[in-house]
Formats: C-alpha cells, structure tokens, sequence
C-alpha cells in the first residue's frame, strides 16, 4: 500500500528529522518561504528536508539552528 503523497516515514532518522524540522519551524511561527528568506537557503532545499527526500549537510543545519533559537544538536531527533 502507497504512502499518502504528504506522509513521511518516521521509522527513518531522515523521517524523524524531517517532523521535527516542519515542527520546530511552525512552532517558531515561521513558513518555508520565511525560513529560507532568513537562512539564505533555497525553498526546495527546505522542503526536501521536510519532506525526507533530502538530508540536509551540516553548514546549512547551524543557518537553520540560529533562525530556530538552538543549536544543532536540539534541531536534529532523537535515536
């Protein structure tokens, strides 16, 4: 049976990553669009991550983790 087209798989560290991000940029108030305009990354980039089609490398993380208020380490899931 297929996925819903929006559902992401959480049983991955990437689809743990990606809730997580989509939460913690909707808790802080923030769209897709707001969070790339503030960290300097491309909107596709963002939505890949959100979407666990993409991993994201570690220099784009600390842009996003300073926009976000925490560091790397709270933004990334737990094992």
């Amino acid at each position: 049976m297929a996925r819903p087209r929006n559902a992401v798989d959480t049983s991955t560290y990437g689809g743990r990553f990606a809730v997580r991000m989509r939460a913690l940029r909707e808790k802080k108030g923030l769209t897709v669009e707001e969070l790339a305009e503030k960290t300097g990354l491309p909107i596709a980039t963002l939505y890949s991550w959100e979407n666990a089609s993409r991993s994201p490398v570690s220099d784009d993380l600390l842009h996003v983790a300073k926009v976000l208020g925490m560091n790397v380490r709270n933004l990334l899931p737990k094992e």
